[in-house]
């Protein structure tokens, strides 16, 4: 069975294959889902985009910033996964709340106990109102 890391997108983590962990998480036509769920077919002429899609060295994406600003990054093996889960609370900024809640939701991490993902988040949707836009 062919990945997406198979394909070079190294950043899409082959973790529980059961959809349970949101290491292999990507955005899907907009919609954050487990890769490992997807079949090739169901992705065929889809817009697909990877954590690493987000930004770049140079110019990082505000969550791609604010992970490493705050220290929400331990061994990073989770992280690209809870980059597109909270991507995808960009419809409306997220409160403290719905960021537990919805911008975690999916993912496991096994190094921290979350607190300074949510911090990140925040960061970043408070970079993203004040017109830190992407």
């Amino acid at each position: 069975m062919r990945r997406l890391r198979d394909l070079g997108y190294t950043e899409v983590k082959c973790g529980c294959e059961k959809g349970d962990c949101g290491a292999c998480a990507v955005l899907l036509n907009g919609e954050a889902i487990n890769s490992c769920l997807v079949l090739a077919w169901q992705a065929d002429g889809a817009d697909i985009l990877t954590s690493s899609g987000t930004g770049t060295a140079e110019q990082p994406h505000p969550l791609q910033a604010a992970f490493a600003d705050t220290g929400a990054i331990q061994c990073g093996y989770c992280t690209p996964g809870l980059i597109i889960s909270a991507k995808r609370c960009w419809i409306a900024p997220p409160t403290r709340p719905s960021t537990r809640s919805r911008g975690v939701e999916g993912n496991l991490c096994r190094c921290t106990g979350y607190g300074h993902i949510v911090n990140a988040i925040q960061v970043a949707a408070e970079k993203l109102a004040a017109g830190g836009a992407r």
